[in-house]
């Protein structure tokens, strides 16, 4: 039991810390280049890490790492930026958070895990909790932005359920470099052929680009990672409620932003749902 408790926390620990990644990218990041944050958000973090590990894929091992690699950074990051500039921010969150309760049918289809009525539960009261954190009233519904938040939390949902089913024999350090790498790869031409080249970095820049590729990739996902593999999927999905909820959290503390009743009881009700999904992990 308290290896367990040790996993959900440490798993829980990388999207809490992913919910920082609105306010440094807006507070440190030069504005309009999402394609190329994401691509040094992996990429280097990617390279770091394959530099300790000294370790490359074999044989089937560079097309999964490759196709994990684009459903979890390169096509889910480009379809949440896509989403994030045609739909207000509350919108593309709540649509966004769909992506528990598609892991829970997925998770089911592809590794035969038990379709339990308090994972669907948990992820649902885990979407409406967060339309109550982060949705505003005149929220207006793009429909390529919504099918574009839609696929982006598909994409999310078999990256996670994928990198269960695709265990390498190898650690999840290595696992973690594979991914990032592949992800940055395929990020590169998206990014060169979409984007400016950037400005002159400021200090606060290089410590944002720092930040986010060092604890907001590698370390995060290596968590991650690591959860999906002592975990079931359903279970490590539902703690990504806790993103929105730190960011909404950060807002108000750096940013003097005010938090309403709504928001107070979407908090209560996300924090419900992260502990029901639990439930079923320790059941």
């Amino acid at each position: 039991m308290t290896s367990m408790r040790t996993d959900l926390l440490l798993t829980a620990l990388a999207p809490a810390i992913w919910g920082s990644t609105y306010i440094v990218t807006t507070q440190m990041l030069p504005a309009d280049y999402p394609m190329t944050v994401a691509m040094l958000r992996a990429l280097p973090a990617g390279l770091l890490l394959l530099f300790f590990v000294r370790q490359l894929p074999h044989g089937i091992w560079w097309l999964r790492v490759f196709i994990l690699g684009a459903l979890n950074f390169s096509f889910f990051w480009a379809m949440l930026f896509v989403a994030a500039y045609r739909l207000p921010g509350g919108v593309a969150a709540t649509v966004g958070s769909v992506q528990p309760l598609i892991v829970v049918f997925l998770a089911s289809a592809v590794l035969g895990t038990r379709l339990r009525a308090m994972a669907v539960i948990a992820a649902l009261m885990g979407i409406a909790g967060v339309a109550l954190l982060v949705l505003k009233p005149n929220g207006v519904l793009d429909q390529t932005g919504v099918l574009a938040a839609l696929a982006g939390a598909f994409s999310m949902a078999a990256g996670t359920v994928l990198s269960r089913y695709w265990q390498p024999p190898v650690a999840p350090l290595t696992f973690t470099a594979w991914q990032l790498t592949a992800g940055g790869l395929l990020l590169v031409p998206v990014a060169f052929w979409s984007e400016p080249a950037l400005p002159q970095l400021t200090l606060t820049n290089w410590l944002g680009f720092i930040y986010l590729g060092l604890i907001g990739g590698a370390l995060t996902y290596l968590l991650w990672f690591r959860g999906l593999a002592r975990l079931e999927p359903s279970v490590a999905a539902s703690l990504g409620f806790l993103s929105p909820l730190t960011a909404v959290i950060l807002g108000w503390a750096l940013l003097n932003q005010q938090l309403n009743d709504l928001q107070m009881a979407g908090m209560l009700i996300v924090l419900i749902s992260v502990w029901l999904g639990q439930r079923v992990q320790t059941r």
